[in-house]
C-alpha cells in the first residue's frame, strides 16, 4: 500500500493493540479498517485512525464495556469526560457495595445476636395472588411497590379482603449487577381469578425458620447478614434442613418492618 496506510501489524504496534484486539474491534464496528483486501483478507488502517485506537485501548484498560466504548468514542472530548466521570462514580459505588458484601460474608457467623433471634413457626396452607419478574436490586423496590398495589387493587375489585400479608420470594441472588427471579405475593381468602400477569397459587402448609429484620440491616447488602444468620442457624440445628427458597414477609414480627424466612423440615 501507499504511505498513507499502515498494515494491521504496524497499526497495532503503534496503537499498542494486539492482532486479536484489532480483529475484535473491527467485528464490533469500533475500529473498522480503512481497507480490506477481498482476496487475502489483509487489513490496512490510516494514521488518522490512531487516536481513536489509542482511546479504545485506554478505555478497555479501565474495564469499560465494549458497548459503552462504542458510545464514548464518538463523543466530543468534553462530553466524553463528563460521561466517564459519571461512569467512575458508578464504579466506586459498586466497589463500595462489593466491599460491604465481603464484610457481610466475613461476619456471617459472628452475628450471635441475630442467630439467637431466629425462631420456628408453623404456617398454614395459604392461597396467594402473585406477580413475578426478573429484577436487580435497583428495580426490586419498584417491583414490590407496584406488585403489592396491583394485587391489592385486584383483590379489592373482586370484593375480597385485600389487607393480607405480603411475601417476596427470591429464586436467585439479586444484586446491583445481577438479576434474579422475584415473586411478590399477597395472601387472599375467597374465590379470585387471575388477570393480566397476576396468577394464583397455593403455598402448602410448612414450618419456617424466621428472623425479624433489625432496621439497620434492612437494605442491601447488609440484609445479606440476616439471610446468612437464618441459614447458619438452620445448618447448626440438628435435624433441620432448608427445603425451599427464601422469602420476606411484610409486615414483620413485632416492630420489624419485615421478616426473613426459609421453609424448613425439622
Amino acid at each position: 500500500m501507499d504511505g498513507k496506510h499502515l498494515r494491521a501489524g504496524e497499526f497495532g504496534a503503534a496503537a499498542r493493540l494486539s492482532p486479536k484486539a484489532l480483529r475484535l474491534y473491527a467485528e464490533q464496528g469500533l475500529l473498522v479498517p480503512a481497507r480490506t483486501d477481498p482476496a487475502t483478507g489483509y487489513r490496512w488502517y490510516t494514521p488518522d485512525q490512531l487516536p481513536r485506537a489509542r482511546l479504545i485501548a485506554r478505555l478497555r484498560a479501565l474495564g469499560v464495556p465494549l458497548a459503552k466504548i462504542s458510545v464514548l468514542a464518538d463523543l466530543t472530548p468534553q462530553a466524553r469526560a463528563l460521561d466517564l466521570r459519571g461512569w467512575l462514580r458508578t464504579q466506586r459505588k459498586r466497589l463500595d457495595e462489593r466491599a460491604a458484601v465481603v464484610e457481610a460474608i466475613d461476619r456471617a457467623y459472628e452475628d450471635a445476636a441475630l442467630l439467637d433471634a431466629v425462631r420456628l413457626r408453623d404456617v398454614p396452607a395459604t392461597k396467594v395472588v402473585c406477580r413475578s419478574r426478573q429484577v436487580d436490586v435497583v428495580a426490586l423496590r419498584d417491583l414490590i411497590a407496584a406488585g403489592q398495589r396491583d394485587i391489592r387493587a385486584h383483590l379489592r375489585g373482586s370484593g375480597l379482603p385485600y389487607d393480607g400479608p405480603m411475601r417476596v420470594c427470591f429464586s436467585d441472588l439479586v444484586t446491583p449487577e445481577s438479576e434474579g427471579s422475584v415473586e411478590v405475593a399477597v395472601a387472599c381468602d375467597g374465590p379470585v381469578e387471575p388477570v393480566d400477569d397476576l396468577y394464583i397459587r397455593l403455598v402448602p402448609a410448612h414450618t419456617e425458620a424466621y428472623l425479624p429484620v433489625p432496621a439497620p440491616l434492612e437494605d442491601y447488602p447488609l440484609i445479606l447478614r440476616v439471610y446468612d444468620a437464618v441459614e447458619a442457624w438452620t445448618d447448626a440445628r440438628p435435624g433441620a434442613t432448608c427445603t425451599g427458597r427464601p422469602y420476606e414477609i411484610y409486615p414483620g414480627t413485632g416492630a420489624a418492618r419485615f421478616d426473613v424466612a426459609y421453609p424448613v423440615a425439622h
